[in-house]
């Protein structure tokens, strides 16, 4: 016996509606075209992510709106408007990598559970997100923004719930010291390369 779920996520006042079905319980999504990726589609989506991040999109935007396509999302202004608070470290607070955070929604279309008990399903998922981030962990020393950033010692994971909300303006200079474009394209590597 198949189990469906269906996830509908609408926006009045911009009259969006995606409409995602779910495969058969223990079947879990999983993009054919990801799957037969060559090394060139997989930097062009990477190039994109850059391409995003430099036009102004946050980290998180930057990584899930290049690959949402290939689980069905062709709405690019849905999928930058789902990742939206996650740059920054989430909201800006300097906490889990917005990269990092993208690959994770990116990871949750692919082996993510709509089935309230499908533990089996949630461990996939989980173990995915784990392995995700332990590459991104080993590529960059830490999934954490602020010590990405040299804004905190590696390894000491603030939380502070009081920083300035507003974000950095995109300079020459902006692009010069922050480390996130090649992160963004990393990012997306690392998860089309384990999929």
């Amino acid at each position: 016996m198949y189990a469906r779920s269906l996830l509908i996520i609408a926006h009045s006042d911009v009259n969006l509606c995606f409409l995602f079905a779910y495969m058969p319980k223990k079947q879990y999504l999983c993009s054919p075209i990801a799957n037969n990726m060559t090394e060139e589609e997989i930097e062009k989506r990477a190039a994109r992510a850059t391409e995003l991040f430099k036009q102004g999109y946050n980290c998180s935007q930057a990584v899930f709106a290049s690959c949402a396509d290939l689980y069905g999302m062709t709405d690019e202004q849905l999928a930058l408007r789902l990742s939206a608070s996650f740059g920054g470290g989430i909201g800006r607070m300097r906490m889990v990598c917005g990269a990092a955070s993208g690959m994770f929604m990116l990871a949750g279309l692919e082996k993510g559970s709509a089935t309230p008990h499908d533990n089996e399903g949630k461990m996939a998922n989980y173990a995915f997100v784990q392995q995700l981030a332990g590459e991104f962990n080993n590529t960059y020393g830490s999934l954490i923004c602020a010590e990405l950033l040299g804004l905190a010692p590696k390894g000491s994971c603030p939380t502070r719930l009081d920083l300035d909300p507003r974000p950095a303006e995109r300079t020459p200079e902006y692009y010069e010291k922050r480390p996130c474009s090649e992160m963004v394209a990393q990012a997306v590597r690392i998860y089309l390369r384990s999929i």
